[in-house]
């Protein structure tokens, strides 16, 4: 099964920008559509960024315009630029494949934003 070790998350003033970086072992991340996913204190994980084996990608409403995926597949490693960022990213950020999640899920990397 996959392994997936976040890290790069930190504390930072709202408007700052912080780079996710997510190493997975295996190779199926060459294959799959990997994502990056939060989770606020309270609510439930949400897909926020995703990237195709062919570097298209996508986002939800909420970050669009301030985040920005990619990936580095001789590395096994997706990224996740932050800037721009608010109080409301403050979040536990993981990534995986998708649709479905098929590798186990990492401790996260905690991001918080002060106001």
């Amino acid at each position: 099964q996959v392994q997936l070790v976040e890290s790069g998350g930190g504390l930072v003033q709202a408007g700052g920008s912080l780079r996710l970086s997510c190493a997975a072992s295996g190779s199926i991340f060459s294959l799959n559509a990997m994502g990056w996913y939060r989770q606020a204190p309270g609510k439930e994980r949400l897909l926020v960024a995703v990237i195709t084996s062919g570097g298209s990608t996508n986002y939800a409403d909420s970050v669009k315009g301030r985040f920005t995926i990619s990936r580095d597949n001789a590395k096994n490693t997706v990224y996740l630029q932050m800037n721009s960022l608010k109080p409301e990213d403050t979040a536990v950020y993981y990534c995986n494949t998708v649709p479905v999640p098929k590798g186990s899920w990492g401790r996260g990397t905690q991001v918080t934003v002060s106001s």
